[in-house]
């Protein structure tokens, strides 16, 4: 056990505590009524919450995995994953984002394991990556992916990836109701200068950067972008 890090862990809390307001719970406590969830990919280096600046609660539902995957398997039968599907069923909220990130660790091994048919040892990791190779397949046999260099095939497999689970989460019932927006999170500058910007690729399904742009003031239009 790192006294290091627990401590840290601690005074880092201490650190929340204080920020927050007084009141920040007080109309939280008894329930919650989210206006987005936000689906990202497990990293250290990308924090949901500070990606989009939320430090108080009751704004953000949050879930995580390898390769920021908007289903699960339940009985042989692909649905939407539950992380998902419960805020948007149960807690009023309208709003998906599916957050994927340049260099992103999950892609590259699937393009490995779809390259030389390797997978990680550890039966969890090995899962997820089996999860995203039909996505990193279907994306190495599209014309849009067209780059030569590992680096760049890898991070447009990440848009391609968003936009797969873009139209996943669309095609479910449970979904009908909400806006679904897919988003890369780019810290290697592969579509822009700013690193630890959020670009929107996707917006129910319309990939069209011109048509994008008009969704979204003239302030945040740099904010689209796209790699295929």
């Amino acid at each position: 056990m790192s006294r290091r890090i627990l401590t840290e862990l601690l005074a880092r809390n201490d650190d929340h505590v204080a920020s927050l307001d007084a009141d920040a719970f007080a109309d939280h406590r008894d329930g919650q009524r989210p206006p987005v969830v936000s689906v990202c990919c497990s990293d250290s280096r990308v924090s949901q919450e500070g990606m989009w600046a939320v430090d108080e609660p009751g704004f953000l539902f949050t879930a995580g995995n390898i390769g920021n995957r908007a289903s699960a398997v339940v009985d042989g039968e692909r649905v939407l994953d539950g992380s998902v599907a419960y805020p948007i069923c149960h807690t009023d909220t309208d709003t998906l984002a599916i957050v994927g990130h340049t260099g992103c660790g999950a892609v590259g091994a699937a393009l490995s394991a779809a390259r030389t048919g390797e997978f990680p040892d550890e039966p969890g990791v090995r899962s997820d990556v089996e999860e995203l190779l039909p996505i990193v397949q279907r994306g190495l046999d599209d014309p849009a992916i067209s780059a030569d260099d590992d680096a760049s095939v890898r991070n447009q497999l990440v848009e391609y990836n968003v936009h797969e689970q873009v139209a996943f989460a669309r095609g479910s019932d449970d979904v009908s109701d909400a806006a679904v927006y897919g988003f890369v999170y780019d810290f290697h500058r592969a579509y822009g200068e700013r690193d630890g910007t959020a670009y929107l690729v996707n917006a129910d399904g319309e990939r069209d950067p011109a048509t994008l742009r008009d969704l979204v003031d003239d302030d945040v239009a740099e904010h689209v972008a796209t790699i295929l």
